[in-house]
């Protein structure tokens, strides 16, 4: 049986598991990975590696090939990771360090457009090639797919919506220099953000961390949101209606016939309820196959997307 070893490394966490050409996770491990920069990020992944296969192993011999997903800007075709952000650049040659030190043939991407992948070879993929990928967790991020191809851009940095300004109004600054970027709203992050800004504006039982590193969940607020908390229900109508303002103007821009939304923010049953309520059906009116939620586990769909990207080889 050919298997595809796929690593998610997010901004706290590494996942590795191992997949068949079918989509099924047959043995996967977690690993704790804190704040990085690409040589750390480059040891944590060769230790935790290491550690998955003394102690998980391999269901054969060995996979096929290896498939990274990598946060911020990276060179799929080179195997060059560019940079997590502005202020963590050291371009590094990820996929033949990994190749080499592993003896089997490694490619890496950017995690959402890897996510992107698993949505093409396992998701909505199947039936659509003109499809966008909303991811909504942390952050926010999208991949693009046209024609069956997905869109890359120069520098390999298109889909980083996150930084579209849209229609709600709340007075933050985003370090790209605008105000009121949709994920200084909608996101986990924006959760977090507008709670503070907003916390003195309106009576709210959510509990705000003061310690340094921690955010409000955005569970906590969508819960109190439903059972009427004023502040959360800001919040999360605010959050709504960013989001359907997103996928408005992506619709516009790009033609799909699908789009497709993860993270645990967007794939949140009330949140996306709340988000529909707020689509306008002309603009929305040739999205044929609607907008949904992954069918793929979104806890895994990162994990999936990097075997998807080791299958791509």
């Amino acid at each position: 049986m050919e298997t595809y070893l796929g690593l998610d490394l997010s901004g706290t966490k590494l996942h590795i598991g191992e997949v068949d050409a079918h989509g099924n996770i047959l043995r996967f491990k977690n690993y704790t990975s804190g704040y990085f920069n690409q040589q750390v990020a480059t040891s944590i992944i060769r230790s935790s590696l290491d550690d998955y296969i003394r102690t998980v192993g391999f269901v054969g011999e060995r996979p096929v090939a290896m498939g990274v997903g990598l946060i911020g800007r990276v060179d799929p075709g080179e195997g060059i990771w560019h940079q997590i952000d502005p202020n963590r650049t050291n371009p590094i040659r990820l996929a033949d360090i990994l190749s080499k030190e592993y003896g089997m043939p490694c490619r890496i991407d950017n995690d959402v457009k890897s996510a992107t992948r698993a949505e093409r070879v396992w998701g909505v993929g199947q039936f659509s090639k003109n499809f966008v990928y909303i991811n909504i967790g942390t952050g926010i991020a999208v991949g693009i797919v046209i024609n069956g191809r997905q869109v890359r851009g120069s520098h390999f940095n298109a889909g980083e919506a996150g930084h579209t300004a849209v229609g709600v109004k709340v007075g933050l600054q985003c370090e790209c220099g605008r105000e009121d970027c949709v994920e200084l709203i909608a996101s986990g992050y924006g959760f977090d953000r507008c709670a503070r800004h907003l916390k003195n504006q309106y009576p709210t039982e959510l509990v705000i961390p003061d310690a340094e590193g921690e955010i409000v969940q955005a569970a906590d607020v969508i819960s109190l949101g439903v059972r009427g908390d004023e502040l959360c229900s800001v919040l999360v109508d605010n959050a709504s209606r960013a989001i359907a303002d997103l996928i408005m103007n992506l619709v516009r821009v790009t033609d799909p016939d699908t789009v497709v939304l993860g993270g645990n923010v967007a794939a949140n049953d009330v949140m996306f309820e709340k988000v529909r309520s707020h689509l306008n059906a002309y603009t929305m009116r040739f999205v044929s196959n609607g907008v949904v939620i992954t069918k793929l586990n979104p806890k895994f769909i990162g994990l999936l997307g990097a075997a998807a990207v080791a299958m791509n080889m």
